[in-house]
């Protein structure tokens, strides 16, 4: 079988937050970089978010952004702006990238949940639009710890940046696309090598 080639944008998302119920916690912050099959980067985007009103930080995670990770919880919190603003900015950069606009994520369930649910409650998309919407911010989504589980032969649960081929990983390329980063640092960058992209997996 002849396989097409592959003319998709890939939107590699990792989110950080304060737990892990959308109704309690919030978003602290996500960084996105936008890359073709072969790795040529199109842009990147970066935002840390002011905590929800009314959210709550959940006990455990809190308590391993300041034993294991305190630089990330420093850089996922500091300089704060509106979610609302930043949502909006968010969908000027997706859409700015022509042609298919594929949104991935490790694992695509938990990152792309949050991502889904700031994109419904201040934009007017959501992280798949819907089959007949005129003009979709993303056209599908992929999930890199299944992709990768499929690609290296190894059950999903044993799938990680520890256990995935060394050759995946690598810094992002020169970025020649969109780049929005006024809004502060993430906490830290997806990477692309070969057409593979692969982010962080924490707990946050």
């Amino acid at each position: 079988m002849t396989s097409l080639p592959d003319d998709a944008t890939y939107f590699v998302t990792d989110i950080e937050c304060s737990g892990f119920r959308l109704d309690q916690s919030s978003m602290l912050s996500f960084a996105t970089v936008a890359v073709t099959a072969l790795g040529e980067e199109r842009g990147r985007f970066e935002a840390v978010l002011a905590e929800l009103p009314g959210s709550t930080w959940d006990p455990g995670t809190r308590a391993w952004f300041e034993n294991d990770e305190p630089a990330a919880l420093a850089a996922a919190t500091t300089d704060p702006h509106d979610p609302a603003a930043v949502m909006a900015d968010f969908v000027s950069f997706v859409t700015g990238v022509p042609g298919t606009r594929i949104f991935a994520a490790h694992p695509v369930a938990f990152d792309g949940s949050w991502m889904d649910h700031y994109l419904r409650t201040f934009t007017a998309h959501q992280l798949l639009d819907g089959l007949y919407a005129a003009a979709p911010l993303f056209h599908d989504t992929l999930c890199l710890r299944s992709y990768g589980a499929a690609v290296t032969g190894r059950p999903v649960r044993e799938v990680s940046p520890a256990t995935l081929p060394s050759e995946w990983f690598a810094m992002c390329p020169t970025p020649t696309g969109p780049s929005t980063t006024r809004w502060a640092t993430p906490t830290c960058w997806p990477s692309s090598s070969g057409g593979r992209a692969v982010v962080r997996e924490d707990q946050g």
